[in-house]
């Protein structure tokens, strides 16, 4: 069973809605009892990035959450679930983030462009690709849906699996250990977004 972490931010449907088309045993849940029983967790995330660390320190979660990674229980964070991974955010300074992987959150600085990035583009994923286990079986540079303001900058360089380019090179998806987390919206981004989260049920 996955568990869809529910703390009260974000409209989760649609999470839900492609892991069900995919045929996966899952359960948008506030339970620690259920969090703790599942295989895997998916920590979702939209809005600000202060607001998201607060909901999740009021849900009582947090401890539940970093107990079930160091077990090694595989994780997925999607958009600011994929923010909230580090350490903290330009977005809201003095909050602090999980710190499950070293590393600050970053305005993405796009001189001409409109910010949010919001929209589809290409992500460049890092090779060799057969040891990635979100991408497994994808075109080289498949094309994703995004929306966001800020993306993450880790201390170690090679736990980003995946970039892509606007105004500046931005960070795309990341790896570490049990730790998987796309700065797009898998659920939102079509086929190649079902082959990824089918890759994350399937690993």
């Amino acid at each position: 069973m996955i568990a869809i972490i529910d703390y009260g931010v974000g409209n989760l449907f649609s999470a839900e809605k492609a892991f069900v088309a995919l045929g996966a045993d899952v359960r948008v849940t506030s339970d620690e009892s259920v969090i703790r029983e599942a295989a895997k967790i998916v920590l979702p995330g939209v809005g600000a990035f202060g607001d998201c660390m607060k909901n999740l320190e009021e849900s009582g979660l947090i401890p539940v959450l970093k107990e079930s990674v160091a077990a090694g229980k595989p994780l997925l964070g999607i958009c600011v679930g994929l923010q909230v991974l580090f350490d903290g955010s330009e977005e809201s300074p003095g909050a602090k983030g999980l710190g499950l992987i070293h590393g600050m959150v970053k305005k993405i600085q796009a001189p001409g462009l409109k910010v949010p990035h919001m929209g589809w583009n290409s992500i460049k994923v890092r090779e060799p690709r057969e040891k990635l286990d979100l991408f497994q079986g994808l075109s080289e540079k498949p094309y994703v849906y995004f929306v966001h303001s800020y993306h993450a900058v880790p201390e170690d360089a090679s736990v980003i699996t995946a970039t892509t380019e606007y105004g500046e090179q931005l960070t795309a998806a990341i790896a570490c250990g049990n730790i998987q987390a796309t700065q797009f919206h898998p659920e939102k981004s079509g086929d190649v977004g079902l082959a990824i989260l089918k890759n994350f049920v399937e690993g």
